[in-house]
């Protein structure tokens, strides 16, 4: 008897440690931001906490790694500057200004402050900057 509730304890704790290990898996950044780099789709993957990680951002098939650096504003410590370099240059065809300026505007959403240097061959396009809003 003791055997047998032995036995159902264990294939309990089996159980919960798969739904775990599945539930993981799905919440896992990396793996949404891999799928959506192979759809196609925008996704922004990024630990704003920490400043000494680099962001990326998949964008229509392209990989764009951020470098974030720190700075100081008037009231607190701030990422002011980022630099933005493309992880797989040769996928770069077809990569127009206004798809650069939707960068940007994903990126100055999270930090408002930056300054975004975009690194070669990015670069070589002629970049303005934004317009800022006029009220």
């Amino acid at each position: 008897m003791v055997m047998i509730i032995l036995f159902r304890i264990l294939l309990l704790i089996a159980f919960a440690v798969i739904l775990y290990t599945a539930f993981k898996f799905y919440t896992n950044p990396r793996r949404k931001l891999d799928q959506s780099h192979q759809n196609n789709e925008f996704y922004f993957w990024d630990d704003p906490e920490n400043t000494k990680h680099n962001f990326l951002i998949t964008y229509r098939g392209m990989m764009f790694e951020g470098e974030k650096y720190l700075g100081a504003t008037e009231h607190a410590f701030e990422v002011l500057t980022i630099q933005v370099s493309s992880k797989e240059p040769e996928k770069l065809q077809g990569l127009e200004r206004n798809d650069l300026y939707f960068l940007e505007e994903q990126i100055l959403m999270k930090y408002p402050y930056a300054k975004i240097e975009w690194k070669y061959p990015i670069n070589r396009l002629n970049i303005k900057p934004l317009p800022e809003d006029e009220n």
